[in-house]
């Protein structure tokens, strides 16, 4: 603070957290609580997946991995990632860079549309896509009229997933756009550069980390859907089932081995992306140091 003595300034930081610093006693049950709720809801559940996974052995679990409906199932999912998530990357960039860099009418509009799938529920949405492609749908006797079949295809649960991940890259790249402002853009366009270079040599290495980080949930989203793909699939099984309806499907069949099977491998993708992201997390922590402590 102005006016005060060094040592006195120095100080202060340390007195404000012994004061707002609760007690260890405190902090202790909290911290036990905190891991106590997270090992019975997190940590007890993957162990128990796992578990009845490989209750019957390795033939068991490679044979219901190796099962024709499965590997469909499998492909299906990785087919609607791999689809959705790059589409939803360009889309993702092209909106935070519109709206965070623009000032134009209908711009809380598109960020209020950006929002719509966590607003809406997955099931309404895959309910939307029936009444819009269904055989008695809106666009429905046209579709059937050229040959076109969405819904209880492929086509229809790319459109489910796409529409239930598109916000992720977008809502994880806009705060920080608009945080970081176009001053840097402003002076590599004055200093003659294109618009793709400004793009890749000066906005693409600021928001790289958060990108990284949008890919990676909107990549865990597309393969744990379940709800908006439910309802455009028809549970065809080898046809239509993603990995999340073909666990459904073999768990009310009463194989729970099997279901345990590709749920463990489900669960074991899921694993991944959270270590994907803490790498994230933590290479983008020393980049945005430097930045804190200017602005400190």
């Amino acid at each position: 603070m102005p006016g005060l003595p060094p040592r006195l300034r120095a100080a202060r930081p340390a007195e404000a957290r012994r004061a707002v610093t609760e007690p260890w006693p405190v902090r202790a049950g909290l911290i036990a609580l905190a891991l106590l709720f997270i090992a019975l809801l997190l940590v007890l559940p993957l162990v128990l997946v796992f578990q009845t996974a490989f209750a019957q052995g390795w033939r068991t679990y490679l044979a219901a991995i190796r099962e024709p409906d499965a590997w469909a199932a499998i492909r299906l999912t990785l087919l609607a990632t791999i689809i959705s998530v790059p589409l939803n990357t360009i889309f993702g960039v092209a909106a935070a860079w519109a709206i965070a860099k623009f000032r134009f009418r209908g711009r809380q509009l598109l960020l209020t549309l950006i929002d719509l799938p966590f607003a809406v529920s997955p099931v309404i949405a895959g309910l939307i896509f029936v009444i819009l492609f269904g055989r008695r749908g809106f666009l429905g006797p046209w579709l059937a009229e050229h040959g076109i079949r969405i819904i209880f295809n492929t086509p229809g649960i790319v459109l489910a997933t796409l529409f239930v991940t598109f916000p992720f890259v977008a809502r994880e790249l806009i705060p920080l756009m608009e945080a970081q402002g176009s001053d840097e853009e402003q002076s590599a366009l004055t200093l003659g550069a294109s618009g793709w270079q400004t793009f890749w040599r000066v906005t693409l290495p600021n928001i790289k980390w958060a990108l990284l980080y949008g890919i990676i949930l909107c990549n865990a989203r597309a393969m744990g859907e379940f709800g908006a793909v439910s309802v455009v699939s028809g549970h065809i099984r080898g046809r239509t089932n993603t990995m999340p309806l073909h666990i459904e499907v073999l768990y009310n069949d009463y194989q729970f081995a099997a279901a345990f099977a590709v749920a463990s491998l489900l669960a074991l993708l899921a694993v991944v992306t959270l270590v994907l992201k803490s790498l994230v997390e933590w290479r983008a922590a020393p980049a945005s140091a430097p930045s804190e402590a200017a602005a400190g």
